[in-house]
């Protein structure tokens, strides 16, 4: 017999996996909001970009379920520890296997869960960075820089994550994707201000799926093209040329992978 968990993994489109989810959550009552999906959409643009062997469609249903016991409340820090491990829990009543609760319980490090899956180590990162862009009651959110500098010099300050330097260089990729022709506006800046901008989960659902998603694929095409045909351009010019020294070396690599998007704060 077919179980929830059998259904949604096996549904691949991920926006008939938000309206799943999305009616799972007003059967149930679990915590399903705006935010979710904002991260779930972050991930998808980081897999993408990244090009890892591993199962999107696994990573899009965690992003979907992993904060299903959370609370709205950030001041009931009881709460924050535990939330992870009881909607993992939860997860396993409906049918998840093993190995999808524990990378659920992983989102964050509170229950000390060892080794960690590697699964784990994305959500992770498109949680934490995801949530800082976002306003918060006691705070507003951060830009894209900020939040990455928090993320990695204090959040993941004294903890090891596999994909944190793919992930910075994602970060400083996207910052070059612009989305609107009138006036530059950043790839993750017209995310949340689509955020904001919806009043309802259903609209935003439809904005990310119908209009975010077309525009930034095609966005982040054009400037992968871009960067391509720059580098091979530069690598050109490079091997036309006598041997260089190391220093000499080092100087040009750190000039192309300023194409890409200098790193900051390493």
């Amino acid at each position: 017999m077919e179980t929830f968990a059998d259904y949604i993994l096996n549904e691949e489109e991920l926006g008939i996996k938000m309206e799943i989810t999305y009616y799972l959550a007003k059967k149930t009552k679990i915590f399903f909001d705006k935010s979710v999906v904002f991260k779930t959409e972050i991930a998808r643009l980081f897999l993408n970009y990244a090009k890892m062997e591993i199962d999107k469609n696994f990573i899009y249903t965690v992003c979907l379920l992993c904060n299903c016991k959370r609370q709205n409340s950030y001041e009931n820090i009881e709460q924050i520890q535990e939330y992870a491990k009881k909607g993992s829990e939860y997860l396993s009543e409906l049918g998840f296997g093993k190995k999808f609760c524990k990378v659920c319980e992983e989102v964050n490090r509170y229950s000390n869960s060892n080794p960690r899956e590697k699964e784990s180590d994305i959500i992770e990162l498109v949680d934490q960075f995801g949530g800082m862009l976002l306003d918060r009651p006691e705070r507003i959110g951060f830009k894209p820089d900020e939040a990455m500098v928090l993320l990695e010099h204090r959040n993941l300050k004294n903890e090891y994550n596999r994909y944190l330097n793919t992930f910075i260089d994602f970060i400083n990729f996207m910052q070059k994707i612009e989305m609107n022709e009138e006036m530059a506006m950043t790839s993750f800046k017209r995310l949340v201000k689509m955020y904001n901008e919806s009043d309802t989960l259903p609209k935003f659902m439809q904005k990310v799926v119908y209009e975010y998603e077309p525009k930034v694929d095609r966005m982040i095409r054009k400037q992968g093209e871009e960067i391509s045909a720059q580098m091979l351009n530069q690598s050109s010019k490079v091997n036309n040329r006598p041997l260089f020294s190391e220093e000499t070396t080092k100087k040009i690599m750190a000039h192309m992978n300023g194409e890409i998007g200098e790193r900051k704060n390493v």
